[in-house]
């Protein structure tokens, strides 16, 4: 089943559309990573190696590839060994898809988070926007998650729409990887600089993508600067959150978001690498 198949799939490396900042894009940028794209989608059955190569030639050295149900979650696994050590896996139930759930099918996902090679616990969360599951269902799949994720002293990747005080409470209630550097993740951060501040207090790690590029973008655009180095990651989501709605998305635009971000922190985007690659290895691990 495909990801959030309400949502368009949308392009990489296309002029941007109304209201997109301008600033040029280097074409390689060493070190970089691209912290939640969804390369098993079938969007990329016919050339996903292609796409990994123009990934690692633009510099960029990971990629988290998180689940989205149980179909997604075994197949980033599969990923993460046959692209190894590029591609880094994470499982877990999108909010979409709580619904889907039974018994035998959370201990399956149990099984996956104890995988060697699983990473992270995600993407996970509540969406109350589109509520293709009922929001109840979605907040209980989103604790039983953390819980999971505790259990295993895993990071979590979280997505939220139109939740953002849910979201935030459920995070600065859990007790998972308590005193470590980066619990987790706030997948395509659309929340404001305050939201931001009271997670990243609390030992999360706020992740822009593409919309960062976009004046609409107000709160994420305010947080930016803002954000101190050791709580930052930048993402695509591919082939989600791409600058049109004509084609996919695909990790190379992890450059036009990071030069983004320079942007709005004011420095040159080879200042933020060292700072993201860190952080990105305080998630996940570093090999």
């Amino acid at each position: 089943m495909a990801h959030r198949n309400a949502e368009p799939d949308l392009p990489a490396n296309r002029p941007g559309g109304r209201g997109l900042s301008r600033r040029r894009t280097p074409e390689h940028l060493a070190g970089l990573v691209d912290s939640h794209a969804h390369l098993q989608h079938e969007r990329f059955d016919e050339d996903r190696d292609a796409v990994i190569d123009r990934a690692v030639a633009s510099g960029i050295e990971r990629i988290l590839v998180p689940g989205w149900d149980l179909a997604s979650s075994e197949a980033a696994l599969k990923l993460a060994e046959r692209y190894a050590p590029v591609v880094h896996a994470a499982v877990g139930i999108h909010p979409h898809h709580a619904h889907e759930m039974d018994d035998e099918s959370w201990d399956r996902l149990a099984l996956l988070a104890g995988e060697p090679l699983n990473r992270a616990i995600g993407e996970i969360g509540i969406d109350l926007f589109r509520n293709l599951s009922p929001p109840e269902v979605q907040r209980e799949a989103f604790a039983r998650q953390l819980a999971l994720a505790a259990e295993h002293g895993l990071a979590v990747l979280v997505h939220d729409r139109d939740a953002h005080a849910e979201v935030s409470a459920a995070l600065l209630g859990w007790n998972g990887r308590d005193g470590t550097i980066a619990r987790g993740v706030l997948h395509a951060f659309s929340g404001d600089a305050a939201m931001a501040r009271s997670l990243t207090d609390a030992g999360f790690v706020v992740s822009f993508a593409l919309p960062l590029a976009f004046r609409s973008a107000a709160g994420p655009r305010d947080a930016a600067p803002q954000v101190p180095d050791g709580r930052y990651l930048v993402e695509t989501d591919a082939p989600y959150l791409g600058p049109d709605r004509e084609r996919r998305n695909e990790p190379t635009t992890t450059l036009r978001v990071v030069t983004e971000l320079a942007r709005l922190r004011g420095t040159d985007p080879l200042t933020l690498i060292g700072p993201i690659r860190r952080t990105y290895d305080a998630l996940v691990g570093p090999e």
